[in-house]
């Protein structure tokens, strides 16, 4: 074995362990074991264990970016101070600062890419999970012989093979060799579908969830290269990969944009859109944000009184305004 396989080794293990089990659930309920749609379910089921366990540092994640948002002005204080200065002395001075400003206030640049980074090797995992499996390999832990096989052989709705990608196609397409339009068909939308998911989870932080000292920050331009490279990158990349692991990779997608809408929503950051509209809900209530952010209950049923109350005014105010009446 070679140092990939012995670190991917308890990651696919782990893999096979999550497909397995979900798969078994799926047969349990009537479901064709060998189909492809029964795996692909099984793949589903990986990604929701996989980013339900990864909620807890979501959540440090979010923090982390409040903090940063919070020491970007004394960020920016250090760059000005060292600015125009190339010398070695200067450079190291304002590393020497900047991280001492991150162990101070306790924050973290890399934080933001964590949930990505974790979710790297597990990706990769699936990938040789299923390489594994087309070409006849058992599984390291769980899929035994036969269900490597089923793996190995699944294809979607009968025609789109799970280890099949879009550049191999296209491969044998352009070889003159017989080739599956399905395949590239159905991993097509899902680079589209891929790729807009990511577009807009990116749009959603840009337009609704920075605060105006942030858009005029560095920071804001580096978010806004962000919200057109990354589509590019799933764009290019994707049709490199099999269906499966396209599978894994567009769920995931779309769980961080749902998930994301639903923060923005509940936790947005202070001075935002987002946080603007949020408060604006909450005073329909009758209650108010607090600077900490904790929600204070000012008095709600003296608010819904005075929303039932509202178009009685306006009914009396017209009805003043009859010329009958003036009389």
């Amino acid at each position: 074995m070679d140092l990939i396989s012995i670190v991917l080794w308890p990651l696919k293990w782990a893999v096979e362990l999550l497909l397995v089990g979900w798969h078994w659930l799926f047969s349990a309920m009537g479901m064709d074991p060998a189909a492809g749609l029964t795996w692909v379910l099984a793949i589903v089921g990986l990604v929701v264990v996989v980013r339900a366990a990864l909620i807890p540092i979501f959540v440090r994640q979010i923090k982390n970016q409040r903090r940063m948002l919070e020491v970007a002005p004394q960020l920016k204080k250090i760059q000005e101070k060292y600015k125009g200065k190339k010398d070695q002395f200067s450079r190291e001075a304002m590393s020497r600062e900047t991280m001492e400003l991150y162990k101070k206030t306790g924050t973290n640049p890399l934080s933001s890419c964590l949930p990505l980074l974790l979710q790297m090797p597990i990706f990769f995992a699936l990938f040789s999970v299923l390489n594994d499996a087309q070409h006849g390999k058992t599984g390291v832990g769980p899929l035994n012989a036969e269900l490597a096989k089923q793996f190995g052989d699944a294809e979607l709705f009968g025609v789109a093979p799970l280890h099949s990608s879009f550049a191999s196609q296209w491969t044998l397409m352009l070889e003159g060799e017989p080739f599956s339009a399905s395949v590239m068909i159905i991993a097509a939308v899902m680079v589209v579908l891929m790729t807009a998911s990511q577009f807009i989870t990116q749009l959603q932080i840009v337009s609704k969830n920075m605060s105006p000292e942030t858009k005029a920050s560095p920071m804001f331009k580096q978010q806004r290269i962000m919200l057109y490279l990354l589509p590019l990158v799933f764009a290019f990349s994707g049709v490199a990969f099999p269906l499966g692991v396209m599978f894994y990779w567009l769920t995931s997608n779309i769980w961080t944009m749902v998930q994301q809408f639903v923060v923005i929503r509940n936790m947005p950051t202070p001075g935002s859109e987002a946080a603007k509209a949020r408060e604006e809900r909450l005073a329909r209530k009758g209650k108010l944000v607090a600077t900490d952010g904790t929600v204070i209950v000012v008095d709600e049923e003296a608010a819904k009184k005075t929303q039932r109350q509202q178009p009685i005014s306006k009914n009396r105010a017209k009805k003043q305004t009859k010329p009958g009446d003036q009389k």
